[in-house]
């Protein structure tokens, strides 16, 4: 009995050594695998949560907008150089042809016609219009008219079936309402942003005569001007036309023209080839409390005329300056864009009468309202 215990404890020591070996040198030796299969739990998110209306509905109004942008190349003739009218320096500078230049931007169909909606600064100066669709079609565009004082212009293409938007109605936008940016920023192709209505009837920003801006936080940038604005249905509500910018890209202040001044001056264009405006000859100004203190004219309201065109029909009616306007054709107005569009609302060779005061007397004048002469170009 004692060799059997002397030959079994020899053998513990003997598997306990060969074990602290094997722990040491080979580890995965000892290692059990489960005969039972391995399983990880995850959580997966319902259907609905990634194809339901809260994600598809962005995606589906720029699946209904995108056909109708197109991308807009204006082709210019470049300038002569400084040498090209000096001898001299033609000896050394030699007779160099102007080279070409080739504006980019954007523009909208809006009728199955072939009217195009864009910017007039896109296509000011241009020689020749191309216009390229998003399914790939090119065509040259035909310049149907524009009007500097919205930036707006009308183009025309001549093509098969084409897809057209529908006009939404900027009136009901709201601050903070979802709304998508479509264009052909910096030639990089078709794109879509979004953002929000940050504000509007943005005014006073010295980008055109006649200003109600819609401003977004969606990015627009170089090439986005004369592209869309849609609402989340995807029809159109504002034509992209201008970005606020230190750098040249989008900083999240950008602005559109709302798609029914858009659409007004589209029709005055496609009707008379231009937009006809009222006009009268008067320099207006802003009257703020401190200027009315100053000028003693208590507490009234209105705009105040600085100048008076000589002979113009303001002029003729007895408008002077110093004079308050209050109303025109019985439209109250209160700041000098409210005077401006009320004025050129009005039709040329009708007559108008305008409520001013004068010497804190109330007058009634009547005008025969003259036709707004065209802008001066000016360099954007």
């Amino acid at each position: 009995m004692h060799r059997l215990w002397l030959i079994f404890s020899q053998a513990v020591t003997v598997l306990v050594a060969a074990l602290f070996v094997v722990a040491t040198l080979k580890p995965e030796w000892l290692r059990v695998r489960s005969l039972l299969p391995v399983t990880v739990s995850v959580v997966q998110a319902p259907p609905s949560a990634t194809s339901g209306p809260a994600s598809t509905g962005f995606s589906a109004a720029a699946r209904v907008a995108m056909p109708a942008v197109v991308s807009v190349t204006a082709q210019r003739t470049g300038q002569r150089p400084p040498q090209a009218d000096d001898p001299a320096l033609r000896f050394f500078h030699g007779d160099r042809a102007p080279a070409p230049q080739a504006g980019l931007g954007s523009g909208v169909i809006i009728s199955p016609e072939g009217y195009l909606l864009t910017n007039h600064h896109v296509i000011a100066g241009a020689d020749e219009i191309e216009v390229r669709l998003a399914d790939g079609r090119e065509a040259r565009a035909r310049l149907v008219g524009t009007d500097p004082e919205t930036d707006i212009a009308v183009l025309q293409v001549q093509l098969g079936p084409l897809p057209v938007i529908a006009l939404g109605n900027a009136a009901a936008l709201q601050v903070g309402d979802p709304v998508l940016a479509i264009g052909n920023p910096f030639n990089v192709g078709q794109t879509v942003t979004g953002g929000i209505v940050s504000a509007l009837g943005r005014n006073r920003l010295g980008l055109s005569t006649f200003e109600n801006f819609i401003q977004t936080d969606a990015a627009i940038n170089p090439g986005n001007s004369g592209g869309a604005l849609v609402d989340a249905r995807g029809t159109l509500v504002g034509i992209n036309t201008a970005i606020y910018s230190e750098s040249g890209g989008s900083m999240g202040i950008g602005f559109a023209v709302p798609v029914d001044l858009a659409r007004e001056v589209m029709e005055a264009i496609v009707r008379d080839g231009r937009v006809i405006r009222g006009w009268i000859g008067v320099e207006p100004r802003d009257l703020t409390p401190d200027l009315a203190a100053s000028l003693g004219l208590g507490s009234v309201s209105g705009v105040l005329i600085t100048g008076v065109l000589q002979n113009g029909p303001a002029a003729q009616a007895g408008l002077r300056p110093g004079d308050v306007v209050t109303q025109v054709a019985a439209q109250s107005v209160q700041t000098t864009e409210q005077l401006l569009k009320a004025v050129a609302s009005l039709k040329p060779q009708s007559r108008a009468v305008l409520s001013l005061q004068r010497a804190g007397q109330i007058l009634n004048v009547q005008v025969s309202v003259g036709q707004r002469p065209p802008p001066t170009e000016n360099t954007r």
